[in-house]
């Protein structure tokens, strides 16, 4: 489980389209997935450590994300014939103990993640609302750990200016999580 962290953002760099099944095997795409002022996308899965300390914050951030517009979802990349942990039966109950009010899409061929150069989990891309990358950092500053009370909700606050049409901050600090678990 090595520890990985995410590449400078892009900006305007373009989101690649899609077709992933969710849990229930229904289909999403960019197009579905987006709203009206962007979209989220986040690598997350259900064993790594970094996802398994913010989960709870990330869902309710998901939720004030949505409410200003912008489409959610989650999309988990790994390999779980060696890490069955993050399979499809257990993503499903994983979203259910956790509430999510967003798609959790299956990339089984780990086709969507290696073309948005994902690298760990959690990876998140906040995206505008001519799905330009305006985003590619982190949730917060807690990383494996509790938030503190006065923690900066940095991912809330870029997707914020990006419905606002203001872009993404200049200053971002990458993501950190475990390494994607890529297929031998």
């Amino acid at each position: 489980m090595a520890l990985m962290h995410t590449p400078i953002c892009d900006f305007g760099w373009h989101a690649l389209d899609f077709s992933l099944p969710d849990t229930d095997g229904k289909r999403h795409t960019l197009q579905t997935l987006r709203g009206p002022k962007g979209l989220l996308l986040m690598f997350i899965c259900n064993h790594c450590p970094y996802v398994l300390a913010i989960i709870d914050r990330l869902v309710r951030e998901a939720q004030m994300v949505q409410d200003l517009g912008i489409g959610v979802a989650a999309i988990m990349p790994n390999d779980w014939s060696v890490y069955p942990a993050d399979a499809p039966d257990q993503m499903a109950a994983f979203a259910k103990a956790h509430g999510f009010i967003f798609p959790y899409l299956i990339d089984e061929t780990q086709a969507v993640a290696r073309a948005y150069d994902a690298v760990c989990t959690p990876d998140f891309f906040g995206f505008d609302a001519g799905l330009g990358l305006q985003y590619r950092g982190r949730l917060d500053a807690s990383g494996r750990n509790a938030a503190s009370p006065d923690a900066r909700r940095e991912l809330f606050e870029a997707m914020q200016g990006i419905a606002a049409g203001e872009g993404g901050p200049r200053d971002q600090t990458p993501s950190m999580g475990c390494s994607i678990k890529w297929r031998g």
